[in-house]
């Protein structure tokens, strides 16, 4: 089965054209497409109150990628809220049982930084982290191209195997030691991840520049480029059971737009999909 959505649901003015409120737009959202990713997760542990209400306002076959929060993945600056890693990790899992009860937990998005870089205590902490994460499905996502130089990239791909890591394959643009190659390989016979960033290279690496968070993921997809995806999707489809797409070229409102163009090319019709709400104009 492809799966299609986009990162976050509420900043997607496409999907929303009545003026939905905030509150009402992940209903909105579920009658668009089938997954969605939290990223809010990522600058704090949400309450599972929070959870619980975004499962209930979705369909029962609609699945959540949840990203790891940033203190568990090195991305946040300064002292960790947590009396050690084994209680923000806790913190964390407790966080996901609502998902996991009601079956709406696709996986856990584990997005390494562009400054994790392969080195033993690297490779030593990926460890820690899936073994502190059970069984529950886990996806991994570099951002230093060191892990997949071609040195290194079959170990990689082995060690991600032997973890069971579900492989985070990315669209990105290439522009140095902090983007990576999209390696069209599967390390789990039952999930893949594809996540577009976008390809606009020159604001992929301007961090002093002051509008940088705005314009790194500002690109959309052509048709040609999207055409080129869906042939590889078909091919990732072939060896996993379950192939998650998500796209993450938001910064001009463009990802949900290109969601539905890969819907359309790869002919997908999704049953279960909330109740949508009637535009009159």
């Amino acid at each position: 089965m492809i799966y299609i959505g986009v990162t976050g649901w509420g900043d997607h003015d496409s999907l929303y054209p009545n003026l939905t409120s905030s509150r009402d737009k992940l209903k909105e959202y579920a009658g668009h497409f089938p997954i969605v990713e939290v990223d809010t997760a990522f600058y704090a542990i949400q309450p599972q109150r929070n959870a619980l209400k975004w499962v209930n306002e979705t369909p029962e076959s609609f699945q959540f990628i949840v990203k790891a929060y940033q203190g568990m993945t090195g991305h946040q600056r300064g002292e960790i809220l947590f009396a050690s890693n084994q209680e923000m990790f806790q913190a964390f899992k407790e966080s996901l049982e609502p998902y996991i009860v009601n079956n709406k937990l696709a996986m856990v998005l584990f997005q390494f930084p562009p400054w994790f870089d392969l080195r033993k205590e690297n490779v030593n902490y990926l460890r820690w982290c899936k073994k502190e994460m059970n069984d529950i499905p886990c996806a991994l996502e570099f951002r230093h191209q060191s892990w997949f130089i071609p040195k290194y990239r079959q170990q990689t791909l082995s060690f991600m195997k032997e973890e069971q890591w579900i492989h985070s394959i990315c669209d990105e643009p290439q522009s140095g030691e902090g983007s990576i190659p999209t390696v069209l390989e599967t390390t789990s016979s039952e999930k893949v991840l594809v996540r577009f960033h976008g390809r606009n290279v020159h604001g992929w690496q301007k961090r002093n520049a002051e509008n940088w968070r705005e314009v790194r993921y500002l690109y959309r997809y052509n048709e040609q480029e999207l055409k080129e995806w869906a042939s590889q999707i078909h091919s990732l489809a072939e060896s996993t059971k379950d192939v998650y797409l998500l796209f993450n070229n938001n910064s001009g409102g463009d990802a949900a737009d290109n969601a539905k163009q890969m819907i359309q090319l790869l002919r997908i019709e999704y049953e279960g999909l909330a109740p949508r709400q009637l535009d009159l104009f």
